[in-house]
Protein backbone atom coordinates (compact mmCIF):
# COMPACT_ATOMS: atom_id res chain seq x y z
CA UNK A 1 0.00 0.00 0.00
CA UNK A 2 2.76 2.45 0.82
CA UNK A 3 4.90 1.76 -2.27
CA UNK A 4 1.92 2.40 -4.56
CA UNK A 5 1.13 5.72 -2.40
CA UNK A 6 4.26 7.16 -2.96
CA UNK A 7 4.25 6.51 -6.34
CA UNK A 8 1.26 8.63 -7.46
CA UNK A 9 2.51 12.01 -7.70
CA UNK A 10 5.00 10.83 -9.66
CA UNK A 11 2.61 9.30 -12.18
CA UNK A 12 0.68 12.50 -11.88
CA UNK A 13 3.79 14.63 -12.77
CA UNK A 14 4.33 12.30 -15.13
CA UNK A 15 1.07 12.45 -17.30
CA UNK A 16 0.53 16.29 -16.53
CA UNK A 17 2.74 16.93 -19.43
CA UNK A 18 1.44 13.95 -22.11
CA UNK A 19 -2.36 15.51 -20.57
CA UNK A 20 -1.55 19.09 -21.47
CA UNK A 21 -0.16 18.15 -25.27
CA UNK A 22 -3.21 16.11 -25.51
CA UNK A 23 -5.31 19.04 -24.60
CA UNK A 24 -3.28 21.33 -27.50
CA UNK A 25 -4.01 19.19 -29.91
CA UNK A 26 -7.55 18.90 -29.38
CA UNK A 27 -7.56 22.56 -29.54
CA UNK A 28 -6.47 22.12 -33.85
CA UNK A 29 -9.02 19.29 -34.05
CA UNK A 30 -11.46 21.27 -35.52
CA UNK A 31 -9.20 22.58 -38.42
CA UNK A 32 -7.67 19.00 -38.94
CA UNK A 33 -10.75 16.85 -38.90
CA UNK A 34 -12.27 18.48 -41.65
CA UNK A 35 -9.51 18.11 -44.30
CA UNK A 36 -8.87 14.44 -42.72
CA UNK A 37 -12.57 14.08 -43.51
CA UNK A 38 -12.25 14.93 -47.09
CA UNK A 39 -8.57 14.56 -48.06
CA UNK A 40 -8.20 11.16 -46.70
CA UNK A 41 -11.22 9.45 -49.28
CA UNK A 42 -9.71 12.12 -52.26
CA UNK A 43 -6.35 10.22 -52.00
CA UNK A 44 -7.59 6.81 -51.58
CA UNK A 45 -10.00 6.74 -54.46
CA UNK A 46 -8.34 8.98 -56.81
CA UNK A 47 -4.90 8.83 -56.37
CA UNK A 48 -3.71 5.08 -55.67
CA UNK A 49 -3.00 3.50 -58.90
CA UNK A 50 -6.38 3.60 -60.09
CA UNK A 51 -5.06 5.82 -63.30
CA UNK A 52 -8.48 7.28 -64.24
CA UNK A 53 -9.21 8.96 -67.77
CA UNK A 54 -8.10 12.69 -67.55
CA UNK A 55 -12.03 13.70 -66.46
CA UNK A 56 -12.31 11.98 -63.85
CA UNK A 57 -9.24 12.83 -61.44
CA UNK A 58 -9.82 16.79 -61.69
CA UNK A 59 -13.46 16.45 -61.05
CA UNK A 60 -13.24 14.17 -58.58
CA UNK A 61 -10.72 16.23 -56.85
CA UNK A 62 -12.81 19.12 -57.22
CA UNK A 63 -15.81 17.59 -56.03
CA UNK A 64 -13.72 16.77 -52.62
CA UNK A 65 -12.33 20.55 -52.33
CA UNK A 66 -16.04 21.39 -52.75
CA UNK A 67 -16.80 18.98 -49.78
CA UNK A 68 -13.99 20.27 -47.55
CA UNK A 69 -14.86 24.49 -48.03
CA UNK A 70 -18.72 23.77 -48.45
CA UNK A 71 -19.24 21.33 -45.31
CA UNK A 72 -17.67 23.96 -42.78
CA UNK A 73 -19.43 27.10 -44.60
CA UNK A 74 -22.38 25.63 -44.56
CA UNK A 75 -22.71 24.50 -40.95
CA UNK A 76 -21.35 28.17 -40.00
CA UNK A 77 -24.09 29.64 -41.35
CA UNK A 78 -26.97 26.73 -40.44
CA UNK A 79 -25.84 26.79 -36.47
CA UNK A 80 -23.79 29.62 -35.54
CA UNK A 81 -26.01 32.93 -35.16
CA UNK A 82 -27.42 33.36 -38.79
CA UNK A 83 -29.22 30.24 -37.74
CA UNK A 84 -30.20 29.03 -41.86
CA UNK A 85 -32.02 26.33 -41.81
CA UNK A 86 -31.13 25.17 -45.02
CA UNK A 87 -27.63 25.54 -44.71
CA UNK A 88 -27.83 23.58 -41.29
CA UNK A 89 -29.53 21.01 -43.65
CA UNK A 90 -26.79 21.11 -45.91
CA UNK A 91 -23.55 21.13 -43.31
CA UNK A 92 -24.84 18.38 -41.58
CA UNK A 93 -25.77 16.55 -44.73
CA UNK A 94 -22.15 16.44 -45.68
CA UNK A 95 -20.55 16.29 -42.52
CA UNK A 96 -22.41 12.58 -42.60
CA UNK A 97 -21.76 11.88 -46.04
CA UNK A 98 -17.91 12.51 -45.31
CA UNK A 99 -17.67 10.35 -42.11
CA UNK A 100 -19.02 7.56 -43.79
CA UNK A 101 -16.74 7.87 -46.77
CA UNK A 102 -14.02 8.55 -44.75
CA UNK A 103 -14.67 5.56 -42.55
CA UNK A 104 -14.87 3.13 -45.15
CA UNK A 105 -12.02 4.74 -47.40
CA UNK A 106 -9.95 3.79 -44.42
CA UNK A 107 -11.26 0.05 -43.87
CA UNK A 108 -11.41 -1.28 -47.39
CA UNK A 109 -8.86 1.27 -48.44
CA UNK A 110 -6.69 -1.28 -46.49
CA UNK A 111 -8.51 -4.32 -45.66
CA UNK A 112 -9.73 -5.12 -48.99
CA UNK A 113 -6.70 -4.31 -50.79
CA UNK A 114 -4.81 -6.58 -48.86
CA UNK A 115 -7.47 -9.24 -49.09
CA UNK A 116 -7.13 -8.84 -52.87
CA UNK A 117 -3.46 -8.54 -53.08
CA UNK A 118 -3.28 -11.64 -51.20
CA UNK A 119 -5.54 -13.48 -53.36
CA UNK A 120 -3.46 -12.25 -56.68
CA UNK A 121 -6.98 -10.98 -57.88
CA UNK A 122 -5.61 -8.05 -60.74
CA UNK A 123 -2.90 -5.69 -61.09
CA UNK A 124 -2.50 -2.94 -59.22
CA UNK A 125 -4.94 -0.47 -61.16
CA UNK A 126 -7.34 -2.85 -61.18
CA UNK A 127 -7.07 -3.64 -57.41
CA UNK A 128 -7.88 0.41 -56.88
CA UNK A 129 -10.22 0.38 -58.79
CA UNK A 130 -12.48 -2.28 -56.82
CA UNK A 131 -11.66 -0.92 -53.63
CA UNK A 132 -12.40 2.69 -55.05
CA UNK A 133 -16.16 0.73 -56.45
CA UNK A 134 -16.80 -0.67 -53.18
CA UNK A 135 -15.97 2.24 -51.01
CA UNK A 136 -18.36 4.08 -53.03
CA UNK A 137 -21.15 0.99 -53.18
CA UNK A 138 -21.02 0.59 -49.63
CA UNK A 139 -20.96 4.30 -48.77
CA UNK A 140 -24.06 4.67 -51.32
CA UNK A 141 -25.60 2.19 -49.57
CA UNK A 142 -25.20 2.61 -45.57
CA UNK A 143 -26.08 6.49 -46.45
CA UNK A 144 -29.48 5.93 -48.17
CA UNK A 145 -30.00 2.74 -45.00
CA UNK A 146 -28.95 4.73 -42.79
CA UNK A 147 -31.42 7.55 -43.46
CA UNK A 148 -34.33 5.61 -43.50
CA UNK A 149 -33.49 4.56 -40.04
CA UNK A 150 -33.13 8.37 -39.04
CA UNK A 151 -36.27 9.49 -40.63
CA UNK A 152 -38.61 6.27 -38.96
CA UNK A 153 -40.65 6.21 -36.00
CA UNK A 154 -38.51 3.97 -33.71
CA UNK A 155 -39.02 0.68 -32.62
CA UNK A 156 -40.28 0.29 -29.22
CA UNK A 157 -37.45 -1.65 -27.04
CA UNK A 158 -38.96 -3.47 -24.12
CA UNK A 159 -37.08 -4.51 -20.83
CA UNK A 160 -38.14 -5.50 -17.74
CA UNK A 161 -35.88 -3.84 -14.74
CA UNK A 162 -36.17 -5.82 -11.23
CA UNK A 163 -35.45 -2.97 -8.58
CA UNK A 164 -34.77 -5.10 -4.90
CA UNK A 165 -36.14 -1.94 -3.27
CA UNK A 166 -39.24 -1.56 -5.51
CA UNK A 167 -42.42 -2.67 -3.03
CA UNK A 168 -44.72 -5.20 -4.69
CA UNK A 169 -47.80 -2.75 -5.37
CA UNK A 170 -45.15 -1.31 -7.63
CA UNK A 171 -44.60 -4.18 -9.38
CA UNK A 172 -45.83 -4.35 -13.15
CA UNK A 173 -45.44 -0.69 -13.35
CA UNK A 174 -45.11 0.67 -17.48
CA UNK A 175 -42.52 3.40 -17.69
CA UNK A 176 -41.70 4.71 -21.29
CA UNK A 177 -38.71 6.97 -22.07
CA UNK A 178 -38.26 8.78 -24.98
CA UNK A 179 -35.09 11.78 -25.22
CA UNK A 180 -33.20 13.06 -27.70
CA UNK A 181 -35.89 14.21 -29.89
CA UNK A 182 -33.66 16.96 -31.74
CA UNK A 183 -36.24 18.57 -33.33
CA UNK A 184 -34.45 21.12 -35.56
CA UNK A 185 -33.67 22.49 -39.10
CA UNK A 186 -35.66 19.22 -40.72
CA UNK A 187 -39.16 19.92 -39.96
CA UNK A 188 -40.43 16.57 -38.41
CA UNK A 189 -43.54 17.65 -36.92
CA UNK A 190 -45.48 14.43 -38.75
CA UNK A 191 -42.92 12.12 -37.50
CA UNK A 192 -43.46 13.99 -33.64
CA UNK A 193 -46.52 13.14 -33.88
CA UNK A 194 -46.42 9.63 -34.98
CA UNK A 195 -43.91 8.86 -32.18
CA UNK A 196 -46.43 10.07 -29.63
CA UNK A 197 -49.20 8.03 -31.19
CA UNK A 198 -46.39 4.98 -31.10
CA UNK A 199 -46.00 6.25 -27.11
CA UNK A 200 -50.10 6.12 -26.44
CA UNK A 201 -50.04 2.41 -27.49
CA UNK A 202 -47.95 1.33 -24.52
CA UNK A 203 -50.66 2.22 -21.92
CA UNK A 204 -48.00 3.63 -20.06
CA UNK A 205 -47.77 4.76 -16.10
CA UNK A 206 -45.35 7.10 -16.31
CA UNK A 207 -43.94 8.47 -19.32
CA UNK A 208 -40.04 10.37 -19.30
CA UNK A 209 -38.32 13.02 -21.74
CA UNK A 210 -34.60 12.84 -20.95
CA UNK A 211 -33.69 16.63 -22.69
CA UNK A 212 -32.46 17.23 -26.24
CA UNK A 213 -35.63 17.87 -27.13
CA UNK A 214 -34.64 20.26 -30.26
CA UNK A 215 -31.69 22.55 -31.69
CA UNK A 216 -33.00 26.03 -31.65
CA UNK A 217 -35.13 27.86 -29.56
CA UNK A 218 -38.62 26.75 -27.80
CA UNK A 219 -40.34 29.26 -30.02
CA UNK A 220 -38.95 28.30 -33.38
CA UNK A 221 -39.41 24.75 -33.13
CA UNK A 222 -42.92 25.01 -31.38
CA UNK A 223 -44.48 22.84 -34.43
CA UNK A 224 -42.53 19.88 -34.39
CA UNK A 225 -42.90 19.90 -30.27
CA UNK A 226 -46.11 20.05 -29.99
CA UNK A 227 -47.40 17.01 -30.31
CA UNK A 228 -45.57 16.09 -27.27
CA UNK A 229 -48.65 17.40 -25.29
CA UNK A 230 -51.13 14.48 -26.88
CA UNK A 231 -48.85 11.92 -25.12
CA UNK A 232 -50.75 9.91 -22.13
CA UNK A 233 -49.75 8.78 -18.77
CA UNK A 234 -51.42 7.17 -15.93
CA UNK A 235 -49.94 8.71 -13.74
CA UNK A 236 -46.95 11.38 -14.99
CA UNK A 237 -45.24 13.26 -17.91
CA UNK A 238 -42.09 14.65 -16.53
CA UNK A 239 -38.74 15.92 -18.41
CA UNK A 240 -35.58 16.95 -17.14
CA UNK A 241 -33.13 19.11 -19.93
CA UNK A 242 -30.43 18.39 -21.51
CA UNK A 243 -26.90 19.73 -22.95
CA UNK A 244 -28.41 21.08 -26.00
CA UNK A 245 -31.48 22.97 -24.06
CA UNK A 246 -28.77 25.28 -22.98
CA UNK A 247 -27.33 26.24 -26.39
CA UNK A 248 -30.61 28.07 -26.80
CA UNK A 249 -32.80 28.90 -24.27
CA UNK A 250 -33.41 26.43 -21.82
CA UNK A 251 -35.90 28.05 -19.75
CA UNK A 252 -38.38 28.61 -22.65
CA UNK A 253 -38.14 24.84 -23.34
CA UNK A 254 -38.93 24.11 -19.20
CA UNK A 255 -41.78 26.46 -20.06
CA UNK A 256 -42.93 25.01 -23.18
CA UNK A 257 -43.11 21.30 -21.86
CA UNK A 258 -44.78 23.06 -18.67
CA UNK A 259 -47.51 24.08 -20.82
CA UNK A 260 -48.11 20.94 -22.53
CA UNK A 261 -48.59 19.32 -19.50
CA UNK A 262 -45.38 17.68 -18.49
CA UNK A 263 -44.01 18.42 -15.15
CA UNK A 264 -40.48 19.51 -15.34
CA UNK A 265 -38.18 17.79 -12.47
CA UNK A 266 -35.37 20.41 -12.67
CA UNK A 267 -33.75 19.07 -9.09
CA UNK A 268 -36.84 18.61 -7.47
CA UNK A 269 -38.88 15.13 -7.36
CA UNK A 270 -42.18 13.80 -7.14
CA UNK A 271 -44.48 10.61 -5.06
CA UNK A 272 -45.43 7.94 -7.21
CA UNK A 273 -47.40 5.83 -4.90
CA UNK A 274 -49.81 2.55 -6.44
CA UNK A 275 -50.83 -1.07 -3.86
CA UNK A 276 -49.48 0.66 -0.94
CA UNK A 277 -46.02 1.65 -2.25
CA UNK A 278 -44.13 4.65 -3.46
CA UNK A 279 -41.33 5.24 -6.15
CA UNK A 280 -39.44 8.60 -5.69
CA UNK A 281 -39.51 10.19 -9.10
CA UNK A 282 -36.56 12.75 -9.19
CA UNK A 283 -34.62 14.71 -11.85
CA UNK A 284 -31.89 17.12 -12.48
CA UNK A 285 -30.40 19.76 -14.60
CA UNK A 286 -28.22 18.56 -17.60
CA UNK A 287 -24.46 18.94 -16.13
CA UNK A 288 -23.87 21.85 -18.78
CA UNK A 289 -26.72 23.90 -16.83
CA UNK A 290 -24.49 25.59 -14.17
CA UNK A 291 -21.87 26.30 -16.93
CA UNK A 292 -24.68 28.16 -19.09
CA UNK A 293 -24.87 31.28 -16.53
CA UNK A 294 -28.87 30.94 -16.40
CA UNK A 295 -29.62 31.76 -12.70
CA UNK A 296 -31.02 28.73 -10.63
CA UNK A 297 -30.04 26.01 -13.26
CA UNK A 298 -27.17 23.22 -12.44
CA UNK A 299 -27.70 19.46 -11.39
CA UNK A 300 -28.32 18.89 -8.04
CA UNK A 301 -28.83 15.81 -7.01
CA UNK A 302 -28.89 16.53 -3.16
CA UNK A 303 -31.79 19.18 -3.90
CA UNK A 304 -33.90 16.71 -6.11
CA UNK A 305 -33.88 14.18 -3.21
CA UNK A 306 -34.42 16.88 -0.46
CA UNK A 307 -37.28 15.60 2.03
CA UNK A 308 -37.56 11.99 0.26
CA UNK A 309 -37.68 9.20 2.37
CA UNK A 310 -34.46 7.25 2.22
CA UNK A 311 -35.99 3.85 2.55
CA UNK A 312 -38.02 4.27 -0.46
CA UNK A 313 -36.64 3.33 -4.18
CA UNK A 314 -35.40 6.18 -6.56
CA UNK A 315 -36.01 6.34 -10.65
CA UNK A 316 -33.57 9.58 -11.15
CA UNK A 317 -33.78 11.11 -15.08
CA UNK A 318 -30.42 12.75 -15.83
CA UNK A 319 -29.78 13.66 -19.88
CA UNK A 320 -26.28 12.30 -19.31
CA UNK A 321 -25.11 9.08 -18.70
CA UNK A 322 -22.12 9.91 -16.71
CA UNK A 323 -23.95 11.56 -14.39
CA UNK A 324 -24.24 7.79 -12.91
CA UNK A 325 -21.20 7.86 -11.14
CA UNK A 326 -23.03 10.72 -8.44
CA UNK A 327 -26.25 8.60 -8.64
CA UNK A 328 -24.42 5.71 -7.39
CA UNK A 329 -22.96 7.73 -4.43
CA UNK A 330 -26.27 8.41 -3.25
CA UNK A 331 -27.64 5.04 -4.08
CA UNK A 332 -30.13 5.92 -6.79
CA UNK A 333 -31.74 2.47 -7.89
CA UNK A 334 -32.67 3.32 -11.26
CA UNK A 335 -30.91 6.22 -13.68
CA UNK A 336 -32.58 6.93 -17.15
CA UNK A 337 -30.46 8.88 -19.44
CA UNK A 338 -29.97 9.56 -23.47
CA UNK A 339 -27.26 11.58 -25.24
CA UNK A 340 -25.15 9.13 -26.59
CA UNK A 341 -27.63 8.21 -29.26
CA UNK A 342 -25.61 4.99 -29.51
CA UNK A 343 -22.89 6.37 -31.65
CA UNK A 344 -25.59 7.44 -34.16
CA UNK A 345 -22.93 6.76 -37.22
CA UNK A 346 -20.72 3.39 -36.92
CA UNK A 347 -17.61 4.08 -35.31
CA UNK A 348 -18.30 7.22 -33.51
CA UNK A 349 -19.82 5.44 -30.69
CA UNK A 350 -15.59 4.36 -29.73
CA UNK A 351 -15.13 8.52 -29.25
CA UNK A 352 -18.56 8.62 -27.26
CA UNK A 353 -17.21 5.62 -24.68
CA UNK A 354 -14.58 7.77 -23.98
CA UNK A 355 -16.74 10.95 -22.51
CA UNK A 356 -19.26 8.28 -21.44
CA UNK A 357 -19.53 4.92 -19.28
CA UNK A 358 -22.08 3.27 -21.29
CA UNK A 359 -23.23 3.97 -25.04
CA UNK A 360 -26.94 1.93 -24.60
CA UNK A 361 -28.40 -0.24 -22.73
CA UNK A 362 -28.73 -1.67 -19.02
CA UNK A 363 -25.59 -1.12 -16.83
CA UNK A 364 -24.77 -1.58 -13.34
CA UNK A 365 -22.58 0.86 -11.22
CA UNK A 366 -22.07 0.74 -7.93
CA UNK A 367 -23.43 -1.06 -5.09
CA UNK A 368 -27.14 -1.22 -6.22
CA UNK A 369 -27.58 1.51 -8.98
CA UNK A 370 -28.90 0.58 -12.44
CA UNK A 371 -28.63 2.71 -15.53
CA UNK A 372 -30.70 2.39 -18.62
CA UNK A 373 -29.12 4.65 -21.53
CA UNK A 374 -31.46 5.12 -24.53
CA UNK A 375 -29.72 5.20 -28.18
CA UNK A 376 -32.17 8.26 -28.32
CA UNK A 377 -35.79 8.80 -29.93
CA UNK A 378 -34.50 11.59 -33.21
CA UNK A 379 -31.21 12.01 -34.29
CA UNK A 380 -28.71 15.17 -34.66
CA UNK A 381 -26.99 16.70 -36.94
CA UNK A 382 -26.45 14.27 -40.14
CA UNK A 383 -29.80 12.59 -41.09
CA UNK A 384 -28.13 9.49 -40.81
CA UNK A 385 -28.26 6.44 -38.08
CA UNK A 386 -26.27 3.48 -39.14
CA UNK A 387 -25.90 0.12 -37.04
CA UNK A 388 -27.14 2.84 -34.40
CA UNK A 389 -31.28 2.52 -34.12
CA UNK A 390 -33.27 5.18 -32.40
CA UNK A 391 -35.87 3.38 -29.87
CA UNK A 392 -38.55 4.14 -27.80
CA UNK A 393 -38.33 2.48 -24.53
CA UNK A 394 -40.49 0.53 -22.39
CA UNK A 395 -39.53 -0.40 -19.09
CA UNK A 396 -41.29 -2.46 -16.92
CA UNK A 397 -40.55 -2.06 -13.47
CA UNK A 398 -40.73 -5.34 -10.99
CA UNK A 399 -40.51 -6.20 -7.82
CA UNK A 400 -38.65 -9.32 -6.53
CA UNK A 401 -41.03 -9.38 -3.54
CA UNK A 402 -43.77 -10.35 -5.72
CA UNK A 403 -43.60 -14.25 -5.50
CA UNK A 404 -43.37 -16.07 -8.37
CA UNK A 405 -45.66 -18.53 -10.47
CA UNK A 406 -44.97 -22.31 -10.16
Amino acid sequence: MTETSNTRPADSAAQAPRQSRLLRMMRYLPLIAPVLLWAVPCWVLLFTGQHWPLPVTPVGTALFALGLVGMPLAMGRGHGRRQQDRAAIVGDTLLGVGWVLFTWSVLLGVLLRLALTVAGVGEGQDRARIVTWAVLGVTAGLLAWGYAEARRVPRVRRIDVQLPRLGAGLDGLRVVLITDTHYGPLDRARWSARVCETVNTLEADLVCHTGDIADGTAERRRAQAVPLGTVRATRDRVYVTGNHEYYTEAQGWVDLMGELGWEPLRNRHLLLERGGDTLVVAGVDDVTAESSGLAGHRAHLAGALNGADPDLPVLLLAHQPKFVDRAAAEGIDLQLSGHTHGGQIWPFHYLVRTDQPALAGLSHHGARTLLYTSRGTGFWGPPFRVFAPSEITLLVLRSPLVPTSP
